[in-house]
């Protein structure tokens, strides 16, 4: 008997690329519904492997699936926010503690090389690129080796990433994040695990305070 394609190899795996990145962007925004036909048509693929892509990402929680109408970007409540960082912040101040005591010289050029780049490629007045914010979470995940926190971490940063991609530039929250992520790495380099869980429950406690101020306005 053959074994099944992977789903990362598979039509269905591809449409989950493409569709995340639609979502993650804002392409398809927050509270519309997601268009099968015409995003089946713009991948070139039928509507079978795209709706077994929106059941993969209904599972992530970046779509929800209503009975008789489809599947829509979720758009958010403050109390979401609220219960999202409530969630980020115990996984990744955990990350941080861990990272401290875990980090390589390798890891620390990693997380060191992500800041450079991160300020190389901002600009303000421009939506800062979520990958890079992404890029240095996981370059922090990685120096903490603990696969569990980070897969759930992942989960959680893409819903944050889904409820931003809705909201406005904000170039002093920008430049406080990135001052952020430098002080993280320097706390981690001289492996303070306590100090590290401490400046990012601060970073994660300014991000959803920014967020919350964000989407009232």
């Amino acid at each position: 008997m053959t074994p099944p394609t992977p789903l990362h190899l598979s039509l269905a795996g591809q449409a989950v690329d493409v569709l995340r990145e639609q979502v993650l962007t804002g392409e398809i925004p927050a509270g519309s519904r997601v268009n099968e036909v015409e995003v089946a048509q713009k991948l070139g693929i039928s509507r079978g492997p795209l709706r077994e892509a929106i059941r993969h990402l209904a599972s992530e929680g970046l779509l929800t699936l209503v009975p008789h109408r489809g599947a829509f970007v979720p758009a958010a409540t403050p109390e979401d926010v609220r219960a999202l960082f409530e969630l980020r912040t115990a996984l990744e101040c955990a990350a941080a503690e861990l990272a401290a005591s875990r980090r390589t010289d390798v890891d620390l050029v990693r997380l060191r090389d992500v800041c450079a780049e991160s300020r190389r490629n901002y600009r303000t007045g421009q939506p800062f690129p979520y990958r890079l914010d992404l890029a240095f979470h996981q370059a922090l995940l990685d120096a903490a080796r603990s696969p569990y926190i980070a897969e759930q971490v992942r989960l959680v940063q893409q819903r944050v990433v889904l409820l931003r991609s809705a909201l406005a530039d904000d170039p002093p929250h920008q430049q406080a994040s990135l001052d952020d992520h430098d002080e993280l790495v320097e706390v981690i380099a001289d492996g303070d695990a306590a100090k590290a869980s401490t400046v990012m429950r601060r970073h994660l406690s300014r991000v959803c305070a920014q967020m919350l101020t964000s989407s009232t306005h």
